[in-house]
């Protein structure tokens, strides 16, 4: 005989609310990681981006990787 458990677990407001304030803070630090790549990155001249491999119009696709990628 086979029986179901329809007992869910109780997640608390404070527990909802705290991963909310971790996911925030996680997207902000993204955020800026992605800010000061593509800032460092601009500043070079086209020739030091050359001799890393990346073009002016990659710059951002570079930042994006570092920001938002494991």
């Amino acid at each position: 005989m086979a029986y179901v458990n329809s007992r869910t677990a109780s997640v608390s407001f404070s527990d909802r609310f705290g991963a909310v304030v971790k996911m925030i803070k996680d997207a902000v630090e993204r955020r800026r990681v992605y800010a000061i790549t593509v800032q460092e990155l601009s500043a070079l001249s086209d020739r030091d981006l050359t001799d890393m491999g990346i073009s002016r119009l990659g710059i951002t696709e570079v930042a994006r990787e570092a920001a938002y990628t494991k």
